[in-house]
Protein backbone atom coordinates (compact mmCIF):
# COMPACT_ATOMS: atom_id res chain seq x y z
CA UNK A 1 0.00 0.00 0.00
CA UNK A 2 1.47 3.15 -0.98
CA UNK A 3 2.05 5.94 1.13
CA UNK A 4 -0.77 8.32 -0.36
CA UNK A 5 -3.29 5.32 0.65
CA UNK A 6 -2.32 4.59 4.07
CA UNK A 7 -2.27 8.30 4.88
CA UNK A 8 -6.18 8.68 3.79
CA UNK A 9 -6.97 5.01 6.18
CA UNK A 10 -5.65 7.00 9.06
CA UNK A 11 -8.40 9.68 8.79
CA UNK A 12 -11.10 10.32 6.43
CA UNK A 13 -12.59 13.09 6.63
CA UNK A 14 -16.57 13.70 7.15
CA UNK A 15 -18.35 13.43 3.55
CA UNK A 16 -21.74 14.57 2.74
CA UNK A 17 -24.60 14.21 -0.03
CA UNK A 18 -26.70 15.10 -2.36
CA UNK A 19 -30.09 15.45 -2.21
CA UNK A 20 -32.16 13.27 -4.34
CA UNK A 21 -35.14 14.99 -6.53
CA UNK A 22 -33.83 18.69 -6.71
CA UNK A 23 -32.33 19.21 -9.88
CA UNK A 24 -32.51 18.12 -13.23
CA UNK A 25 -29.31 16.64 -12.82
CA UNK A 26 -29.90 13.80 -10.34
CA UNK A 27 -30.11 10.64 -11.04
CA UNK A 28 -27.59 8.49 -13.75
CA UNK A 29 -25.46 10.91 -14.64
CA UNK A 30 -24.66 11.97 -18.44
CA UNK A 31 -21.38 11.86 -20.08
CA UNK A 32 -20.24 15.40 -20.52
CA UNK A 33 -17.97 16.42 -23.63
CA UNK A 34 -14.75 16.06 -21.62
CA UNK A 35 -15.35 15.59 -18.02
CA UNK A 36 -18.10 13.16 -16.68
CA UNK A 37 -18.82 11.73 -12.77
CA UNK A 38 -18.88 8.90 -10.90
CA UNK A 39 -21.19 8.57 -7.44
CA UNK A 40 -20.30 6.78 -4.65
CA UNK A 41 -21.72 6.29 -1.48
CA UNK A 42 -25.07 6.35 -0.06
CA UNK A 43 -27.04 9.26 -1.18
CA UNK A 44 -28.19 11.81 1.11
CA UNK A 45 -25.69 10.71 3.93
CA UNK A 46 -21.96 11.40 5.09
CA UNK A 47 -20.07 9.81 3.29
CA UNK A 48 -21.62 10.34 -0.74
CA UNK A 49 -18.77 11.64 -3.04
CA UNK A 50 -19.19 12.72 -6.82
CA UNK A 51 -15.53 11.71 -8.48
CA UNK A 52 -14.35 12.70 -11.51
CA UNK A 53 -13.18 11.26 -15.02
CA UNK A 54 -11.78 12.77 -17.90
CA UNK A 55 -13.36 11.49 -21.43
CA UNK A 56 -10.65 8.60 -21.54
CA UNK A 57 -12.37 7.36 -18.09
CA UNK A 58 -9.58 8.10 -15.81
CA UNK A 59 -9.79 9.96 -12.45
CA UNK A 60 -9.00 12.93 -12.27
CA UNK A 61 -8.75 16.14 -9.23
CA UNK A 62 -10.95 18.72 -10.56
CA UNK A 63 -9.52 21.07 -8.13
CA UNK A 64 -6.10 20.28 -9.80
CA UNK A 65 -6.41 18.90 -13.59
CA UNK A 66 -8.98 20.32 -14.74
CA UNK A 67 -7.44 23.91 -16.74
CA UNK A 68 -8.47 27.11 -15.72
CA UNK A 69 -8.53 28.65 -19.20
CA UNK A 70 -10.86 27.33 -22.17
CA UNK A 71 -8.26 26.17 -24.63
CA UNK A 72 -9.97 25.26 -27.71
CA UNK A 73 -13.24 26.28 -29.28
CA UNK A 74 -14.21 22.61 -29.61
CA UNK A 75 -15.04 19.55 -26.95
CA UNK A 76 -14.65 16.37 -28.05
CA UNK A 77 -15.23 17.52 -31.49
CA UNK A 78 -18.40 19.02 -30.66
CA UNK A 79 -18.08 23.05 -31.68
CA UNK A 80 -19.22 25.31 -29.22
CA UNK A 81 -21.38 28.45 -29.21
CA UNK A 82 -18.50 31.02 -30.70
CA UNK A 83 -17.53 33.77 -28.53
CA UNK A 84 -16.41 37.17 -29.72
CA UNK A 85 -12.98 37.64 -30.58
CA UNK A 86 -12.38 40.02 -27.45
CA UNK A 87 -14.01 37.60 -25.39
CA UNK A 88 -12.63 34.52 -26.09
CA UNK A 89 -9.29 35.24 -23.18
CA UNK A 90 -12.76 35.81 -20.51
CA UNK A 91 -13.38 32.15 -21.16
CA UNK A 92 -12.77 29.71 -17.96
CA UNK A 93 -14.01 26.74 -17.08
CA UNK A 94 -16.62 26.35 -14.12
CA UNK A 95 -17.36 23.21 -12.09
CA UNK A 96 -21.16 23.19 -11.01
CA UNK A 97 -21.44 21.96 -7.41
CA UNK A 98 -24.55 23.56 -6.83
CA UNK A 99 -27.62 23.77 -9.02
CA UNK A 100 -29.95 26.95 -9.42
CA UNK A 101 -33.52 26.25 -6.54
CA UNK A 102 -31.37 23.65 -4.44
CA UNK A 103 -30.14 23.92 -0.88
CA UNK A 104 -27.75 21.49 -0.15
CA UNK A 105 -24.53 23.28 0.23
CA UNK A 106 -22.06 20.57 -2.38
CA UNK A 107 -18.23 21.97 -2.54
CA UNK A 108 -15.08 20.13 -3.64
CA UNK A 109 -13.49 18.72 -1.06
CA UNK A 110 -10.41 20.23 -1.11
CA UNK A 111 -8.74 18.93 1.93
CA UNK A 112 -9.43 15.50 0.54
CA UNK A 113 -7.56 13.38 -2.54
CA UNK A 114 -8.72 13.90 -5.56
CA UNK A 115 -11.25 16.52 -4.31
CA UNK A 116 -14.23 14.97 -5.36
CA UNK A 117 -17.55 17.16 -4.17
CA UNK A 118 -19.28 16.96 -1.26
CA UNK A 119 -21.69 18.17 1.56
CA UNK A 120 -20.71 20.57 4.11
CA UNK A 121 -20.92 18.82 7.63
CA UNK A 122 -21.17 21.75 10.58
CA UNK A 123 -21.48 20.15 13.85
CA UNK A 124 -21.48 16.47 12.62
CA UNK A 125 -24.81 17.64 10.28
CA UNK A 126 -25.14 17.47 6.61
CA UNK A 127 -25.67 21.24 6.02
CA UNK A 128 -28.64 23.02 3.59
CA UNK A 129 -29.06 26.78 3.41
CA UNK A 130 -32.47 28.19 4.18
CA UNK A 131 -34.49 29.16 1.63
CA UNK A 132 -34.32 33.73 1.78
CA UNK A 133 -37.87 34.58 0.67
CA UNK A 134 -39.14 34.71 -1.73
CA UNK A 135 -36.19 32.73 -3.34
CA UNK A 136 -36.00 28.83 -2.99
CA UNK A 137 -32.28 27.49 -1.86
CA UNK A 138 -29.48 28.98 -4.54
CA UNK A 139 -30.64 31.82 -7.14
CA UNK A 140 -28.06 30.81 -10.08
CA UNK A 141 -26.03 27.60 -10.76
CA UNK A 142 -23.36 28.23 -8.03
CA UNK A 143 -19.91 26.56 -8.48
CA UNK A 144 -16.21 27.71 -8.71
CA UNK A 145 -13.12 28.12 -10.90
CA UNK A 146 -10.63 25.43 -11.19
CA UNK A 147 -6.52 25.66 -10.60
CA UNK A 148 -7.38 28.97 -8.29
CA UNK A 149 -7.35 29.51 -4.49
CA UNK A 150 -7.48 33.11 -2.52
CA UNK A 151 -4.59 32.38 -0.05
CA UNK A 152 -5.73 32.55 3.86
CA UNK A 153 -2.39 33.61 4.83
CA UNK A 154 -2.67 36.85 2.48
CA UNK A 155 -4.62 39.86 3.13
CA UNK A 156 -6.31 40.75 -0.17
CA UNK A 157 -5.14 44.47 -0.45
CA UNK A 158 -8.74 45.59 -1.96
CA UNK A 159 -10.92 44.33 0.95
CA UNK A 160 -7.80 44.67 4.03
CA UNK A 161 -9.24 40.70 4.55
CA UNK A 162 -7.52 37.52 4.59
CA UNK A 163 -8.69 34.34 1.58
CA UNK A 164 -11.11 32.21 2.44
CA UNK A 165 -8.71 29.01 1.79
CA UNK A 166 -10.96 28.22 -1.27
CA UNK A 167 -11.18 28.20 -4.91
CA UNK A 168 -13.02 31.60 -6.04
CA UNK A 169 -16.79 30.96 -6.31
CA UNK A 170 -19.23 31.56 -9.72
CA UNK A 171 -22.56 32.46 -9.70
CA UNK A 172 -23.99 31.44 -13.34
CA UNK A 173 -26.60 33.34 -14.36
CA UNK A 174 -27.68 31.41 -17.57
CA UNK A 175 -31.51 30.23 -18.39
CA UNK A 176 -30.68 26.67 -17.58
CA UNK A 177 -30.67 24.74 -14.43
CA UNK A 178 -27.34 22.87 -14.53
CA UNK A 179 -26.08 19.50 -13.19
CA UNK A 180 -24.07 19.07 -10.24
CA UNK A 181 -20.69 18.13 -11.58
CA UNK A 182 -21.01 19.93 -15.33
CA UNK A 183 -17.74 21.43 -16.38
CA UNK A 184 -19.26 24.76 -18.61
CA UNK A 185 -17.45 27.23 -20.40
CA UNK A 186 -18.15 31.09 -18.86
CA UNK A 187 -17.46 34.43 -19.60
CA UNK A 188 -17.07 36.79 -16.43
CA UNK A 189 -19.57 39.38 -16.53
CA UNK A 190 -18.46 41.08 -13.28
CA UNK A 191 -17.17 40.42 -9.48
CA UNK A 192 -18.92 41.25 -6.06
CA UNK A 193 -16.54 41.49 -2.87
CA UNK A 194 -17.97 39.45 -0.50
CA UNK A 195 -16.77 39.35 3.23
CA UNK A 196 -17.89 36.18 4.71
CA UNK A 197 -17.07 35.63 8.77
CA UNK A 198 -14.21 38.31 8.13
CA UNK A 199 -12.48 36.64 5.15
CA UNK A 200 -12.65 37.87 1.81
CA UNK A 201 -14.66 35.57 -0.37
CA UNK A 202 -14.83 36.78 -3.89
CA UNK A 203 -18.21 35.99 -6.09
CA UNK A 204 -17.73 36.46 -9.81
CA UNK A 205 -21.07 36.96 -11.82
CA UNK A 206 -20.65 34.81 -15.17
CA UNK A 207 -22.89 32.89 -17.84
CA UNK A 208 -22.22 29.91 -19.43
CA UNK A 209 -21.25 30.79 -23.39
CA UNK A 210 -23.37 27.67 -24.81
CA UNK A 211 -26.66 29.28 -22.52
CA UNK A 212 -29.12 30.54 -25.43
CA UNK A 213 -29.27 33.91 -23.78
CA UNK A 214 -25.53 34.08 -23.72
CA UNK A 215 -25.26 36.59 -26.75
CA UNK A 216 -26.89 39.27 -25.34
CA UNK A 217 -24.59 39.54 -22.17
CA UNK A 218 -21.07 41.17 -22.40
CA UNK A 219 -20.69 43.02 -19.06
CA UNK A 220 -22.25 43.57 -15.38
CA UNK A 221 -24.31 46.30 -16.86
CA UNK A 222 -25.98 43.66 -19.27
CA UNK A 223 -27.31 41.81 -16.31
CA UNK A 224 -29.46 44.69 -14.81
CA UNK A 225 -30.82 45.09 -18.32
CA UNK A 226 -32.28 41.50 -18.88
CA UNK A 227 -32.22 40.11 -15.57
CA UNK A 228 -33.54 43.71 -14.28
CA UNK A 229 -33.24 43.02 -9.94
CA UNK A 230 -31.11 40.00 -10.29
CA UNK A 231 -28.11 41.76 -8.84
CA UNK A 232 -29.73 43.53 -6.30
CA UNK A 233 -31.21 39.68 -5.16
CA UNK A 234 -27.58 38.63 -5.68
CA UNK A 235 -26.62 41.43 -2.87
CA UNK A 236 -29.76 40.62 -0.68
CA UNK A 237 -29.03 36.88 -0.64
CA UNK A 238 -25.51 36.76 0.17
CA UNK A 239 -26.23 39.49 2.69
CA UNK A 240 -28.84 37.51 4.41
CA UNK A 241 -27.99 33.87 3.91
CA UNK A 242 -26.49 32.81 7.48
CA UNK A 243 -28.41 35.17 9.14
CA UNK A 244 -31.16 32.01 9.93
CA UNK A 245 -28.36 30.26 11.48
CA UNK A 246 -28.19 32.71 13.97
CA UNK A 247 -25.16 34.60 12.38
CA UNK A 248 -24.85 38.25 11.73
CA UNK A 249 -25.34 39.89 8.04
CA UNK A 250 -22.65 39.38 5.93
CA UNK A 251 -20.40 42.62 4.73
CA UNK A 252 -19.04 43.58 1.08
CA UNK A 253 -16.18 45.57 0.39
CA UNK A 254 -16.89 48.69 -2.01
CA UNK A 255 -20.36 49.27 -0.49
CA UNK A 256 -21.61 46.30 -2.12
CA UNK A 257 -21.14 48.19 -5.87
CA UNK A 258 -20.72 45.41 -8.30
CA UNK A 259 -17.87 45.80 -10.33
CA UNK A 260 -17.09 45.96 -14.19
CA UNK A 261 -14.99 44.38 -16.27
CA UNK A 262 -14.07 47.69 -16.53
CA UNK A 263 -13.93 49.22 -13.14
CA UNK A 264 -12.25 45.97 -12.30
CA UNK A 265 -10.05 43.65 -14.25
CA UNK A 266 -11.66 40.85 -13.44
CA UNK A 267 -9.61 38.95 -15.71
CA UNK A 268 -6.26 40.15 -13.70
CA UNK A 269 -8.15 38.88 -10.35
CA UNK A 270 -8.55 35.29 -11.49
CA UNK A 271 -5.10 35.07 -12.97
CA UNK A 272 -3.91 36.44 -9.44
CA UNK A 273 -5.48 33.86 -8.09
CA UNK A 274 -4.43 31.05 -10.17
CA UNK A 275 -0.76 32.01 -9.70
CA UNK A 276 -1.87 31.44 -5.95
CA UNK A 277 -2.72 28.15 -6.94
CA UNK A 278 0.63 26.65 -8.61
CA UNK A 279 2.70 26.87 -5.44
CA UNK A 280 0.62 24.52 -3.80
CA UNK A 281 1.43 21.86 -6.43
CA UNK A 282 4.99 22.62 -5.60
CA UNK A 283 5.32 22.70 -1.78
CA UNK A 284 2.77 22.08 1.26
CA UNK A 285 2.32 25.54 2.33
CA UNK A 286 -1.12 24.60 3.60
CA UNK A 287 -1.16 21.63 5.21
CA UNK A 288 -5.38 21.75 4.68
CA UNK A 289 -5.37 21.48 1.12
CA UNK A 290 -4.79 17.85 -0.61
CA UNK A 291 -2.83 18.49 -3.67
CA UNK A 292 -3.42 14.83 -5.17
CA UNK A 293 -3.13 14.99 -9.16
CA UNK A 294 -3.33 12.84 -12.28
CA UNK A 295 -1.76 15.38 -14.70
CA UNK A 296 0.88 17.96 -13.59
CA UNK A 297 3.78 16.43 -14.38
CA UNK A 298 6.81 18.35 -12.05
CA UNK A 299 4.22 18.41 -8.92
CA UNK A 300 5.73 15.92 -6.23
CA UNK A 301 1.89 14.97 -5.14
CA UNK A 302 0.89 13.37 -8.69
CA UNK A 303 -0.52 10.00 -8.24
CA UNK A 304 -1.29 7.08 -10.67
CA UNK A 305 -4.32 5.67 -11.65
CA UNK A 306 -4.11 2.75 -10.01
CA UNK A 307 -3.50 4.83 -6.68
CA UNK A 308 -6.37 6.80 -8.03
CA UNK A 309 -8.79 4.04 -8.37
CA UNK A 310 -7.83 2.75 -5.00
CA UNK A 311 -8.94 6.49 -3.45
CA UNK A 312 -12.17 6.28 -4.72
CA UNK A 313 -12.63 2.39 -4.31
CA UNK A 314 -12.16 3.08 -0.54
CA UNK A 315 -16.17 5.03 -0.47
CA UNK A 316 -18.29 2.41 -1.43
CA UNK A 317 -20.43 2.10 -4.13
CA UNK A 318 -23.73 3.58 -5.00
CA UNK A 319 -26.65 0.98 -4.74
CA UNK A 320 -29.19 0.75 -7.42
CA UNK A 321 -31.88 3.44 -6.94
CA UNK A 322 -34.87 4.45 -9.65
CA UNK A 323 -35.58 8.10 -9.91
CA UNK A 324 -38.31 9.49 -11.68
CA UNK A 325 -37.87 12.70 -12.98
CA UNK A 326 -40.83 14.67 -14.49
CA UNK A 327 -38.34 16.62 -17.47
CA UNK A 328 -34.62 16.33 -18.37
CA UNK A 329 -34.34 20.03 -18.37
CA UNK A 330 -35.60 23.30 -16.98
CA UNK A 331 -35.23 26.96 -17.86
CA UNK A 332 -34.82 29.76 -15.96
CA UNK A 333 -38.95 31.43 -15.40
CA UNK A 334 -40.75 28.08 -15.90
CA UNK A 335 -42.93 27.06 -13.03
CA UNK A 336 -41.75 25.07 -10.76
CA UNK A 337 -44.11 21.69 -9.48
Amino acid sequence: MSALLRLLRTGAPAAACLRLGTSAGTGPRRAMALYHTEERGQPCSQNYRLFFKDVTGHYISPFHDIPLKVNSKEENGIPTKKARNDEYENLFNMIVEIPRWTNAKMEIATEEPLNPIKQYVKDGKLRYVANIFPYKGYIWNYGTLPQTWEDPREKDKSTNCFGDNDPIDVCEIGSKILSCGEVIHVKILGILALIDEGETDWKLIAINVNDPEASKFHDIDDVEKFKPGYLEATLNWFRLYKVPDGKPENQFAFNGEFKTREQWPTGNLVLSLHLKWKPLQCNKINPDISCTNLQISDSPFRCTQEEARSLVELVRETPKVTIVTGREEKVWGERRR
